[in-house]
């Protein structure tokens, strides 16, 4: 039983052909340009593949494990057969499981659902919120931002080393930053955990689009990731790896698929027999083409060549970061150093700008969209711009005007669908902003820095 799938170019092309690649934006000093999507590290483009799949199977779309006929029974196969390609993309083990999620952050609170009563949790202040936060029931423990990946790991020995070494232990790391792209030791972490006891859950949001992820090999117990930043839209996400914690605990929502058997009691009660498959924590209706992206993406990546997707990437990571250093007004934010690896995210300050004002200039003046603000990694960007990591914050632009101070940075990430020309189109708007200043003036509005339509900076020549 199979499902018409859209044919891979065998040459493949690089970048890799992702939806809206073509797509023209208005520029407030007038005209149009294709625009730049450099905001890869919030949601990156659909891949035409995963998009060509999807329409190729949507005319037999069909309810999944609910039904006899010949849809449904194909919409279950092609569910089933999707977690196995997503296992076989992570390199699960033989008894690793796949759950399927709405998203990185729908996993990580899953997990933080079944880990044990008496469970102790380290996450280091450095993490996004989606693995900072979920561990409300647990007793935690949050590491200092370290400034070197040795550095990482001794402080997480030593917090592993003065816990009850009797009680069962998680640790909960990045794999890439979602603010500064760096790779962090995730094989010397997961050895440090288990080491002293302890088990590990890989936030691999950032690092599964940007280069190969292999539970086996890194030797973690759990990887999560979303689908729509991995070139798959439609919020769906992935929880892999041990069972055991999974299987012995409550479902993470009650209802029709996660139960096997219910029965009335005498006593006008029911008892209930949960399955203990993935099926277990994926109760209701599961959002099959959500899913099927997701494989659709792995195939595709694997079958481009993901080592050669990977260095070019580099590339581009080498030429925006040697850009970058040619303004002297920017300030790239690290944990590690310069010479740290990284993947396609970078964040970095312009003195005498804010950020969002900063941000509001590349897209209103040259049709390139760039995140600013704190990434939904508060603590972590203020400790990278030299603040206190407990001073207020929101994931948006600050109240500051244009010109005043911000305590918020600027994000550009790119990958697999990433021309050149964006590339050289963002590093020569960097360098005209900070030499000659905006072609426009602006201000803020419902707490973003927007276009003051109609009202020209002193204009100068355009590209």
């Amino acid at each position: 039983m199979s499902v018409p799938t859209a044919a891979l170019d065998s040459s493949v092309c690089a970048p890799l052909p992702v939806l809206g690649q073509n797509v023209t934006v208005p520029l407030v000093t007038g005209g149009e340009v294709t625009y730049a999507a450099l905001d890869y590290a919030a949601s990156a483009p659909a891949l035409q593949r995963v998009w060509d799949d999807v329409a190729a199977y949507a005319p037999y779309y069909g309810s999944v494990h609910r039904g006899a006929g010949y849809l449904s029974q194909l919409s279950t196969d092609l569910f089933e057969n999707s977690r196995r390609t997503v296992a076989e993309f992570l390199g699960c083990r033989a008894e690793d499981q796949v759950v399927f999620t709405r998203s990185t952050t729908d996993s990580l609170n899953l997990l933080a659902a079944a880990i044990p009563a008496d469970c102790q949790v380290f996450v280091y202040e450095t993490e996004h919120h989606a693995s900072l936060l979920p561990w409300r029931d647990a007793q935690v423990t949050y590491l200092n931002a370290p400034r070197t990946p040795a550095q990482a790991v001794e402080t997480l020995e030593r917090a592993l080393a003065d816990r009850d070494p009797y009680g069962p232990a998680l640790v909960c790391v990045t794999g890439a930053s979602n603010v500064t792209g760096e790779l962090w030791p995730v094989r010397e972490l997961a050895a440090a955990a288990h080491a002293h006891g302890a088990r590990i859950v890989l936030d691999a949001a950032q690092l599964a689009p940007h280069h190969p992820v292999d539970i086996a090999e890194l030797d973690v117990d759990w990887v999560a990731f979303s689908g729509h930043k991995l070139y798959a839209p439609f919020g769906s996400g992935v929880l892999a790896g041990r069972a055991d914690w999974l299987q012995a605990a409550e479902p993470y929502l009650a209802g029709g698929g996660a139960s096997r058997k219910v029965a009335r009691r005498a006593d006008g009660g029911v008892d209930v027999d949960w399955h203990t498959t993935p099926a277990r924590h994926e109760a209701g209706s599961p959002n099959v083409i959500g899913v099927y992206s997701i494989a659709s993406a792995c195939k595709a990546l694997t079958e481009a060549g993901f080592e050669g997707l990977v260095a070019r990437e580099q590339e581009l990571v080498g030429r925006v970061r040697e850009g970058l250093a040619e303004v002297p007004e920017v300030q790239v934010l690290s944990l590690f150093g310069d010479d740290a690896p990284r993947v396609g995210v970078i964040s970095f300050v312009v003195r005498g700008w804010n950020s969002s004002h900063f941000a509001a200039a590349l897209s209103a003046e040259y049709g390139i969209g760039v995140r600013d603000g704190l990434f939904c990694a508060h603590p972590l960007v203020r400790t990278l711009l030299g603040s206190d990591p407990q001073d207020p914050g929101e994931c948006g632009a600050p109240e500051a005007e244009p010109g005043e101070r911000s305590l918020n940075a600027i994000r550009v990430s790119f990958g697999a669908g990433t021309p050149d020309e964006h590339i050289d189109r963002f590093l020569r708007a960097v360098s005209e902003l900070v030499r000659e200043g905006a072609r426009w003036n602006y201000r803020t509005e419902d707490g973003r820095c927007v276009p003051d339509r109609g009202e020209a900076a002193q204009v100068r020549d355009t590209f």
